[in-house]
């Protein structure tokens, strides 16, 4: 039997080959997707049983003109202005899909906070660490990876602050 590489032997996309590389504990969670659901993340804790505080999106915003990847449980929503205070900035937006995409390397969707193609400067909501395992984006629509936030915030060189209005 041929030996398996890395990256097969970790579900095959750049965050679980980081995750494997790190030696991280991890579990992935696969299943199916639905197109015409209306929420990715939504979708995912339905589908793994999972609740939504435990479920985290990674989205991509710009803070000064500089692009940041925020890490929010889907039952809430992303504050802005909460996301630029925490990273010293005065001012953010959503980024432009397209680039937060070609940035990070994933597609809407299934954008991980782990092994990005350019690494960004992070932020982990703060109610991660109420939890003993979160779910995050293993890299691909489908395929989530449930590690502990204090593995995804050493790996991410993440900051852990309160980015979440409900």
């Amino acid at each position: 039997m041929a030996k398996k590489s890395k990256r097969q032997q970790a579900g095959g996309t750049p965050a679980t080959v980081a995750l494997t590389t790190a030696d991280v504990p991890f579990t992935l969670h696969a299943y199916a997707h639905d197109p015409a659901h209306p929420s990715y993340g939504e979708e995912a804790a339905e589908a793994l049983g999972v609740s939504p505080d435990r479920v985290f999106k990674t989205l991509v915003a710009e803070v000064d003109g500089e692009l940041t990847v925020a890490v929010v449980p889907v039952s809430g929503q992303l504050d802005l202005k909460a996301l630029a205070s925490a990273v010293g900035g005065k001012r953010a937006a959503m980024a432009d899909p397209v680039l937060a995409e070609r940035t990070t390397g994933y597609v809407r969707g299934g954008i991980s906070p782990l092994g990005q193609r350019k690494r960004l400067r992070t932020v982990v909501d703060a109610s991660a660490s109420a939890h003993p395992t979160i779910y995050v984006s293993a890299g691909r629509r489908a395929l989530e990876v449930e590690l502990t936030p204090t593995a995804l915030t050493t790996l991410t060189t993440a900051t852990l602050s309160p980015i979440t209005r409900p």
